[in-house]
């Protein structure tokens, strides 16, 4: 299938070396379009096809009061989007619109996400985008200028990775915990120099937001990016949304060839079996630290896994239960759609959260959550003692006011553990929607596979 799709939009260049691909849709935000637009004016360029590229605002968002700026490069920032886009005549969902939220969310929901796309985004998760069978990885600035005024982007093509997930998801196990469980398997370079293709009859069962899940995490595995083949639930999802295909028949007749024709045609082929996996979390600095809730805090191997617990604050052969945690983020491009966190409010429905436990949970859209505060989602949380919000990133990372403060601990369903990642000296507990909404009601991480919800 990435051989199909790459294929497809290759404008020039000999297979080997660096190829011109044209591109289906540019996708951006606040953070990585400023420079880019003014190379644009200091070269007399325009975007060359403003009708294939979408704003939103996401990364800078206040999500507690979103009109109420504060830090002065984020209003910079957000206002030179808006000033951007209605320059260059560029669709924008700007902070209050019906439209806003985090790009990868809105991409879907809106959809511009399409079977057969190029797309790309000046962010590194866009290869969330891939699980709808679509070539969708993230760029950097200069790049998206390149985007912005020929349609087009240089790139070497990586090798094709399949990856064969089969088994029957166990009791309360999710699609974050098989990602997360990959990765700590195999580490965070497994991936380098491939795009991965997810495929069994696991992702076969799987909904269109697990698949997101997974495909918006793979580049932490070190992939270029991620993608699941088309099928009826894809097709499901597109249909009838803002920018889907007026006529469906004729996209999905057309949508059909971007599968795999024979396993042999991959490049490497890793083997996933999730019957036996078990809720995971992260217990050091990058997601490939990941253990199951229900193992030891792993030995020491060497200086990393020092230096990570040496900034965590925890050690060897400690329980899961035995991390002192503090905060809760339910939110981000990973698990901040409407499945994510109607599974998270069924872990808290007529439970309150811990008093040790500060709860922020971020809707990763206007329509998520409008959907959320019309079925009743929304006031679970609250009635719970979360703090309910406005979509944006929010603390997936400290680019807004919602920050973990030095030296607490946060579980949360975003998709990085770096230091520093959710604030300066904060500390990150990566897990699934359910696993976080479950701590916030105990105080501490606990097994819910073998928990039975509301």
């Amino acid at each position: 299938m990435f051989d199909k799709l790459w294929q497809d939009h290759v404008v020039a260049g000999k297979p080997g070396e660096p190829q011109l691909l044209y591109i289906d849709l540019q996708l951006i935000h606040e953070v990585t379009s400023p420079q880019a637009f003014e190379g644009l004016r200091m070269n007399h360029r325009k975007v060359r096809r403003p009708d294939l590229t979408f704003g939103t605002m996401d990364h800078d968002v206040p999500t507690e009061n979103i009109f109420n700026i504060q830090d002065t490069i984020a209003k910079a920032q957000i206002d030179t989007l808006e000033k951007n886009c209605k320059e260059f005549g560029i669709t924008l969902a700007k902070i209050g619109d019906s439209r806003q939220g985090i790009v990868h969310v809105v991409g879907p929901e809106r959809g511009l996400t399409q079977p057969g796309k190029t797309i790309v985004c000046g962010d590194s998760h866009t290869s969330t985008h891939g699980a709808f069978g679509a070539l969708a990885f993230g760029i950097g600035t200069s790049e998206v200028e390149h985007v912005m005024a020929t349609q087009t982007i240089w790139q070497t093509k990586p090798k094709a990775m399949g990856v064969h997930v089969t088994g029957k998801l166990p009791h309360n196990v999710f699609p974050k915990d098989i990602i997360m469980g990959l990765i700590g398997k195999y580490g965070v370079a497994f991936g380098q120099g491939y795009a991965m293709e997810f495929f069994g009859d696991t992702i076969d069962d799987m909904s269109m937001e697990g698949r997101m899940t997974i495909c918006n995490m793979c580049i932490e595995g070190g992939s270029k990016t991620g993608m699941v083949a088309p099928d009826a639930k894809t097709y499901d999802y597109v249909a009838g949304r803002e920018y889907a295909p007026k006529d469906m028949a004729k996209a999905i007749a057309y949508w059909k060839k971007y599968k795999t024709d024979d396993v042999a045609d991959y490049d490497k082929v890793i083997e996933f079996d999730v019957s036996e996996l078990a809720p995971m979390i992260t217990w050091g600095t990058n997601p490939g630290m990941a253990t199951s809730v229900r193992e030891p805090l792993p030995e020491i191997q060497d200086a990393d896994d020092q230096k990570a617990y040496d900034y965590i604050g925890l050690h060897p052969g400690m329980t899961a239960s035995e991390i002192p945690l503090d905060y809760i983020f339910i939110g981000s491009c990973t698990n901040g759609r409407y499945e994510d966190l109607k599974t998270a409010a069924e872990f808290m429905k007529g439970k309150h959260i811990a008093p040790n436990i500060t709860a922020w949970v971020v809707p990763g859209s206007r329509a998520v959550r409008n959907r959320c505060m019309d079925e009743g989602i929304a006031q679970t949380f609250i009635d719970a003692g979360c703090e309910w919000r406005e979509p944006g990133c929010s603390a997936c990372l400290a680019m807004n006011p919602d920050k973990v403060p030095a030296g607490k601990h946060c579980a949360s369903t975003s998709n990085r553990n770096f230091e520093g990642r959710q604030g300066a000296g904060a500390r990150t507990h990566l897990a699934s929607p359910a696993m976080v909404a479950a701590a916030a009601v105990a105080g501490h991480f606990v097994d819910i596979s073998q928990a039975v919800t509301a």
